[in-house]
């Protein structure tokens, strides 16, 4: 399965001339791609895609959204796939891995 799963932004960095975060997801922090979201702040909620931060989302949102994957059992699955170390973009500005 491959969710978008709501992360906090813990930390925000470059690595190799791109702009990434350390994101929390309850508990567990992963490196995210932040390159979609360049207004994005510490502090702030995003959607987390495949290790692409995909779209900002509420706090109340982001807090259901995680309570309600953990009461079916998808967040561990989620939480558990690869996390991206670094992106690039193509020549369109795509995000790639």
């Amino acid at each position: 399965m491959c969710l978008g799963v709501p992360g906090r932004v813990a930390q925000i960095y470059e690595a190799d001339g791109v702009r990434m975060g350390k994101l929390d997801f309850g508990g567990v922090v992963k490196n995210v791609c932040l390159e979609y979201l360049p207004e994005i702040v510490e502090g702030e909620y995003a959607i987390v895609h495949v290790g692409f931060a995909i779209s900002r989302i509420d706090e109340d949102a982001a807090q259901e959204t995680l309570r309600m994957l953990r009461e079916i059992g998808a967040i561990d699955e989620e939480l558990n796939a690869t996390e991206v170390q670094a992106c690039a973009l193509d020549p369109l500005g795509r995000a790639v891995r």
